[in-house]
């Protein structure tokens, strides 16, 4: 009698999960699943009771803030910026596809940034050492100035062994200015 019973059972069961459209019973497994093996959240983020590992890097290397000084110093109408992300000064042209252009600049600077009052940008600048002669470092800057050059901003390359003095840097910034400042 209980063999005939649990086979009637084991047809009623069969039937009725015959009846259930497949997706509805895989869906339900993966949601049991994820819950038997769902943690339990904390109250609070590990990271809350962490001491960070950050310390204050210094901004600009010694060559650096020699030509940051210069440029401020030859530019005083513009404002001279920093370590600026490409990705701050470039934008992706709508009707591509934004991640795939994106991610061609992504995490690449400029060491200096030129921009009027109005902070448009009048150039960038990087200043070369030894460190743009590895393989790698010379596929980025060839990145770095092709995104440049179809913005249509003017990219400037000076090299920290020849690295231009304030009237160097009019001079170069000179058909770039205001024609009330050349004057």
């Amino acid at each position: 009698m209980l063999l005939q019973e649990l086979v009637v059972w084991k047809l009623k069961l069969l039937t009725f999960i015959n009846g259930i459209p497949q997706f509805v019973l895989v869906a339900t497994l993966i949601v049991l699943v994820l819950l038997l093996f769902k943690k339990k959240t904390p109250t609070q983020p590990w990271w809350k009771d962490v001491e960070w590992p950050f310390y204050a890097k210094q901004l600009l290397s010694q060559p650096e803030q020699v030509l940051f000084h210069r440029l401020i110093n030859a530019l005083p109408d513009h404002i001279v910026l920093a370590q600026v992300q490409v990705s701050q000064v470039l934008g992706v042209k709508k009707g591509v596809n934004f991640y795939e252009w994106n991610n061609r600049i992504n995490r690449l600077s400029y060491d200096f940034v030129i921009c009027r009052k109005d902070c448009s940008v009048v150039a960038v600048i990087e200043l070369d050492d030894k460190s743009h002669e590895s393989k790698d470092r010379i596929e980025a800057d060839k990145r770095k100035d092709r995104a440049t050059a179809s913005a249509g901003i003017r990219m400037i390359r000076w090299h920290v062994k020849s690295m231009p003095d304030e009237i160097t840097i009019v001079d170069t910034f000179i058909t770039l200015l205001p024609t009330e400042v050349r004057s």
